[in-house]
């Protein structure tokens, strides 16, 4: 099966999902969104990480350096109460975009 695209306007809200239990590396990142998508989704290092310096730039997250496990420097992210609120509001949307465009799209033809 091929990889599916991430659709637009949700790779924000994909790491910050990822960041919500632990702070993570850019290359986690990608690596937990593709395990957990079954390598579903087709991620990108650079758009990863263009998201996470868009998202500390609006405070959403928040990065210092750390050493990986093969001891190598790294940027490590965190989630902000304010990337919190702001995930927490974004999986609501989503959920209920998610739910009208099922709706829409299963929906029976009607009778003329």
């Amino acid at each position: 099966m091929a990889s599916l695209p991430v659709v637009k306007g949700t790779l924000d809200v994909l790491v910050l999902r990822a960041l919500q239990w632990t702070p993570m590396h850019g290359f986690e990142i990608t690596n937990w969104l593709e395990e957990r998508s079954s390598n579903s989704l087709e991620v990108e290092d650079s758009a990863v990480y263009q998201a996470l310096y868009r998202m500390e730039e609006r405070g959403l997250i928040e990065a210092e350096w750390g050493v990986t496990e093969n001891q190598r420097q790294a940027r490590y992210y965190k989630i902000t109460a304010a990337g919190r609120a702001h995930l927490k509001a974004q999986i609501a949307q989503w959920v209920q975009y998610s739910q009208t465009v099922t709706a829409i799209l299963t929906a029976a033809p009607k009778s003329a």
